[in-house]
């Protein structure tokens, strides 16, 4: 489960955005403590409590909860709706004004609950740390409500926005950290660094090492599902400083041998995919050197005839 996180200023915006889909039949009301019912009434409603905090500027707290495709037919509305009651009240939201929206408009089931910051009693919920909060709090109500949990070891990178998103709408594993477990695991079988590539390439993980002219390695990046990575974008314990380290007895002169392999291996492949290309480029080079010794020869014959006529007294 995915929750995502607003602080917002107009109450009115956020609750027409909800409302417009309950009037479409994309979504429903699934619990509420106003009384009123009209997005303009509820927003009067907000703003009498807010009024007691007259001087906060952002008392809107607008949260999104997002479930996996695999875990939309797992609750039923009663049980969603105590989800989002939970998640609101382990935030601090339990003395507060809410109303939770169910959207419908995809194969995606998400809320959307809109709060007031400010408490009946005047009190204001802090925003201090959100994120880091609601999401030890998702990992709780995973388990509660026999979700499916999104498991992050500890050597992964935080996903990106997009990431989070793909995996939500497929309910595959992003491919970024598919990379990190075949990498991580393959470095822990303590091997060397040719059988290290030779691993990957099993798994289908083509690596690429960044070699200077004096066969200095310098770098290291992946293609994986036909997208490449630098090493460090796949994760910062990947890059070649922290890979070579964990290598078994790795030696730099020692394994200049595996690089020229690995770098035919990897131009032989683009070779077959522009081959014309190279064949077309070799033949002018070819055809280019061969003039080049052409004029090389007519200039050391033209200056034999010019240093013959000088012996002989001639005007060249």
């Amino acid at each position: 489960m995915i929750a995502k996180q607003i602080i917002g200023k107009d109450f009115y915006g956020v609750l027409l955005y909800s409302q417009k889909k309950v009037d479409r039949g994309e979504a429903i009301v699934l619990d509420s403590n106003l009384s009123a019912h009209s997005v303009v009434k509820q927003t009067k409603e907000f703003n009498v409590i807010r009024q007691l905090k007259p001087n906060l500027s952002r008392a809107v707290y607008h949260v999104s909860l997002n479930l996996p495709y695999s875990d939309s037919e797992k609750l039923s509305n009663e049980d969603f709706a105590s989800l989002n009651r939970d998640f609101l009240e382990g935030m601090g939201f339990d003395d507060n004004q809410y109303v939770i929206f169910l959207h419908r408009d995809t194969d995606l089931l998400h809320t959307h609950v809109v709060a007031n910051r400010v408490k009946y009693d005047g009190n204001v919920v802090s925003d201090s740390q959100n994120y880091k909060r609601s999401e030890a709090l998702v990992r709780k109500l995973e388990l509660k409500y026999n979700l499916t949990k999104l498991i992050l070891k500890e050597e992964s990178n935080v996903l990106s926005k997009g990431e989070i998103e793909k995996c939500l709408r497929t309910g595959d594993v992003p491919a970024r950290l598919e990379l990190q477990n075949i990498i991580f695991e393959t470095l822990n079988a303590n091997i060397n660094l040719e059988l290290f590539i030779k691993k990957l390439k099993e798994r289908g993980v083509d690596t690429k090492l960044n070699q200077s002219s004096t066969g200095y390695i310098s770098g290291i990046s992946f293609l994986y599902k036909e997208i490449p990575y630098k090493g460090s974008d796949v994760h910062k314990k990947i890059s070649w400083q922290n890979i070579k380290s964990k290598l078994n007895n790795y030696e730099q002169i020692r394994d200049h041998s595996t690089v020229p392999e690995i770098d035919a291996g990897i131009r032989a492949s683009k070779e077959n995919a522009i081959g014309v290309e190279n064949t077309d480029t070799k033949c002018d080079e070819n055809k280019h050197r061969q003039s080049s010794n052409h004029r090389q020869e007519v200039n050391q014959t033209i200056g034999k005839k010019i240093e013959s006529k000088l012996k002989k007294g001639l005007k060249p």
